[in-house]
């Protein structure tokens, strides 16, 4: 599978994005799907990850403004960033590794890496 994340932009604080990731090759169904972000001077970390079953988890730092979702017949999967701050500026990488159970948040797992796309949150 190839991934392709997009949607990045410019945003005031309080404000939202969607970020979109395009996969092609296999079934979007068939891997783990992850968001991580890094920001410049940091390690790359964990957002939201979907797992091949649907289910989902989050990065304590977006619980309750991030929502990571997956468009089956469309092969793409989304994160919906509301109640933006300026700590959530970094770029935005998606990830995904061929596995049909729970999501995980170990960065190591994935072997599939998008291009970034950088979100910006001005104060």
């Amino acid at each position: 599978v190839q991934l392709q994340a997009s949607g990045g932009g410019l945003v005031q604080a309080g404000g939202s994005l969607r970020l979109s990731c395009a996969t092609s090759g296999r079934s979007v169904s068939d891997y783990a799907t992850g968001w991580f972000r890094q920001a410049p001077g940091k390690e790359r970390e964990f957002v939201a990850g979907i797992g091949g079953n649907g289910r989902t988890t989050y990065a304590r730092a977006v619980a309750g403004r991030f929502t990571i979702s997956r468009d089956n017949a469309a092969n793409m999967v989304y994160l919906q960033m509301n109640r933006l701050k300026p700590e959530d500026t970094a770029v935005y990488y998606c990830a995904a590794v061929l596995s049909r159970g729970d999501p995980t948040s170990n960065v190591r797992l994935y072997d599939i890496w998008g291009q970034g796309t950088l979100v910006t949150v001005s104060s």
